[in-house]
């Protein structure tokens, strides 16, 4: 019942903010302005842009979590997702102070998943990076092979001090518990809660300022007719 109160609440909050947003581009289009004023607009558009995104997060996570999700499993190969995800961010990466280490096979990976899902997990687990590694330091993203399943996983070093003890994908919780920055704290339950309805496996782990997610899932073998 709480997961859809959420569900139904997020929803209904599109409408509204919606409008808000349509009428803050309007302002932006008003002529003569006072500067001061569209310092003011700005702000509001930063502002409305991110409620928009907590409340879509807020959404997806409610459905995911209560098992109301569109699969569409796949075989893909999982290492040229990656890529793909990163190739897809390397403006981000580019602007960033961060050296991004890359460690895939060249030969194919291939698993069983929802291709969207996948991607939208490593989408978060890149952002999550981006905004909370110390700056100037390394991320290594790497996919192995090991006991029949293919493992992809993200390091980095964390610019905040790390609660070793925080479950970090519960909803709303941050490494950052100064909330310092503007982030909602859903990524990485999103990230977990998307690889598990592929039928994936998700894992956190943190050693002092070091943060490091695994995903897994077994690897697909094509059949060879004799």
């Amino acid at each position: 019942m709480k997961i859809e109160l959420i569900t139904n609440v997020s929803h209904d909050l599109k409408t509204p903010l919606t409008a808000i947003i349509s009428y803050i581009d309007l302002l932006k289009q008003e002529e003569n302005l006072p500067d001061h004023v569209k310092d003011y607009i700005e702000i509001l558009a930063q502002k409305s842009d991110r409620l928009k995104n907590m409340v879509q997060d807020i959404f997806e996570v409610s459905k995911a979590t209560s098992g109301n999700i569109e699969l569409n499993l796949e075989i893909l190969d999982f290492g040229k997702l990656i890529l793909q995800t990163m190739a897809d961010m390397n403006e981000q990466v580019e602007t960033s102070s961060l050296v991004f280490k890359m460690n895939i096979p060249d030969t194919p990976v291939m698993i069983r998943a929802d291709g969207k899902l996948l991607y939208r997990v490593f989408q978060n687990l890149i952002g999550n990076a981006l905004q909370y590694s110390l700056d100037g330091s390394r991320v290594f993203v790497e996919l192995q092979q090991k006991d029949g399943q293919a493992a992809a996983s993200v390091k980095n070093i964390s610019r905040f001090e790390l609660d070793s003890e925080a479950d970090m994908t519960e909803r709303f919780v941050r490494g950052d518990s100064s909330r310092t920055t503007s982030g909602s704290g859903l990524g990485l339950s999103i990230a977990k809660s998307f690889t598990e309805a592929c039928g994936g496996s998700f894992q956190i782990s943190v050693d002092a300022d070091l943060f490091a997610v695994d995903v897994a899932f077994d690897i697909f073998k094509v059949k060879t007719s004799e």
